[in-house]
């Protein structure tokens, strides 16, 4: 499992002060009233002290962003097993040997954390599918929201021109791809321009809500994990995740003709 870490650095920005200072106004009044008083001077207030946190502290927080990262909490240690993993890490910090023969113990220690990844990602499996379901049955009968056989909602947001998109055609888009949670996983402002792709290469789920659309047009999509990537994670992606796509088509590039034999 590779770990992504990078811990950025704070900067300690420094203020300056500035000394406000009135200057006094003297007005054409009757001398019998009395001179108003010169605006007294305002003091920039004080930066607010920086904390100096131990090194135990910076450490102790480390170690949790690293655990954290991995997703050990998802193991589901018992008490005693959480013992046992911090004595391993403690080893490893320490610069020490391992607390065991690896070469004895590697394989079991495998099939240990195998059987518990797979447990935890059917709890996650489980859980996107129910927390999609509820999504989906919220959906229904919300004004603008168009159901396909297959499952797909989808939301005309602003109707193009000509006609729709094949299944053969290419489109030229700017998209967010997002879980139900609003998380953005992928999108063409992370790329820093739109994406060319042939309608047939993508998600089923896409493929079919790209050919409700034409050149213009902005559309939303609601895909199920069915016609996503079902129990599969890549990129990111939980298990069993329903998506939300924001598309807009800048363009339609129909395919090429065949060339006759």
């Amino acid at each position: 499992m590779n770990l992504n870490t990078p811990l950025k650095a704070g900067l300690l920005a420094l203020a300056s002060t500035t000394l406000l200072l009135a200057q006094e106004v003297k007005l054409n009044i009757p001398t019998t009233q009395p001179a108003a008083p010169a605006a007294a001077p305002v003091a920039a207030p004080a930066p607010a002290p920086v904390e100096k946190f131990s090194n135990e502290v910076l450490a102790e927080t480390f170690g949790w962003f690293m655990m954290a990262r991995l997703g050990v909490a998802e193991l589901q240690f018992s008490p005693s097993e959480i013992d046992a993993f911090s004595r391993g890490v403690a080893s490893a910090a320490a610069g020490k040997e391992p607390p065991h023969d690896l070469a004895a113990v590697g394989g079991q220690m495998d099939e240990f954390v195998a059987a518990r990844q797979d447990a935890a990602m059917e709890r996650a499996k489980q859980r996107n599918y129910a927390a999609a379901a509820t999504f989906f049955a919220s959906l229904k009968g919300r004004p603008g929201i168009q159901t396909t056989p297959s499952g797909l909602c989808y939301e005309i947001v602003q109707p193009g021109e000509g006609p729709n998109a094949t299944l053969s055609d290419s489109v030229k888009i700017n998209y967010t791809g997002m879980l139900l949670n609003g998380q953005v996983f992928d999108s063409s402002e992370q790329h820093g321009a739109p994406l060319t792709i042939g309608v047939s290469e993508a998600i089923p789920g896409w493929a079919e809500g790209m050919q409700k659309i034409n050149k213009g047009g902005k559309i939303k999509l609601y895909i199920p994990a069915e016609l996503a990537y079902g129990d599969e994670s890549p990129g990111g992606i939980p298990p069993a995740s329903a998506l939300i796509f924001d598309i807009e088509v800048l363009d339609i590039i129909p395919a090429p003709p065949a060339v006759a034999k």
